[in-house]
């Protein structure tokens, strides 16, 4: 885990864990199954999504994802998840980390990549060096991307009444399959931090496989203290 400046002295052995996919992958149920395995197992863990998270980026959050909102410039939008980013990190994740808690974080700064990079056309690059300000530094150990079609997740988000219609749901499908790219992109720049779980079989295999992924690099991570 590369800290920054966010801890002085000495740091407990921690995991910052990221949970990305398309819209509809069902990563937000998973990282919920997850954290309730986790801490039955012991784990002091910390859920927490993007954008989003504390107050200020929650209130970003609602600027981003209102449906009325479909003039927005992208880069506005790049420079918002930025911003949000930010706040929930020196807010949430950083003292989270700092008092040794396994932090389960539903989408970080690959999403940005994923959607503004590639399915926004700014450019993975210029994206990420936006980031690279905001988090200083701050990159998770694991990030575990839900490989679910993009055709698949829409669908899934179609048929659920309950969940509510964001700007990015409204996108065409052609955006939602860039994204899609652009996360198998980073993959295979990351194989060490990006692991990739089929998402399409159903949830319980989901989440078994993603609990022994996590558990996997736990130990080890303890193991080498």
């Amino acid at each position: 885990m590369m800290i920054g400046s966010f801890f002085k002295g000495k740091v407990r052995k921690t995991m910052f864990i990221t949970l990305e996919g398309v819209e509809g992958s069902g990563k937000t149920t998973v990282a919920q199954a997850i954290m309730a395995v986790l801490k039955g197992r012991g784990y002091d863990v910390l859920y927490t999504r993007e954008p989003g998270g504390n107050k200020i980026a929650e209130q970003i959050r609602e600027v981003i994802l209102d449906t009325t909102n479909t003039d927005m410039d992208g880069r506005t939008e790049a420079l918002l998840y930025a911003a949000a980013r930010r706040q929930h990190l020196v807010d949430v994740i950083a003292p989270a980390l700092s008092k040794g808690q396994v932090v389960l974080c539903d989408r970080f700064i690959d999403s940005s990549i994923a959607y503004q990079g590639y399915a926004r056309g700014i450019g993975a690059l210029e994206v990420e060096e936006i980031n690279d300000f905001a988090i200083a530094g701050m990159r998770p150990d694991l990030t575990i991307f839900i490989d679910v079609k993009p055709e698949i997740g829409l669908k899934r988000i179609s048929q659920d009444q309950f969940r509510e219609i964001n700007r990015l749901d409204l996108e065409q499908l052609t955006f939602h399959q860039s994204v899609y790219d652009g996360y198998l992109a980073l993959a295979r720049k990351h194989p060490q931090r990006i692991q990739v779980i089929a998402g399409e079989q159903p949830v319980d295999g989901v989440v078994a496989d993603v609990t022994k992924l996590i558990e996997a690099r736990l130990q080890h991570a303890a193991a080498t203290e």
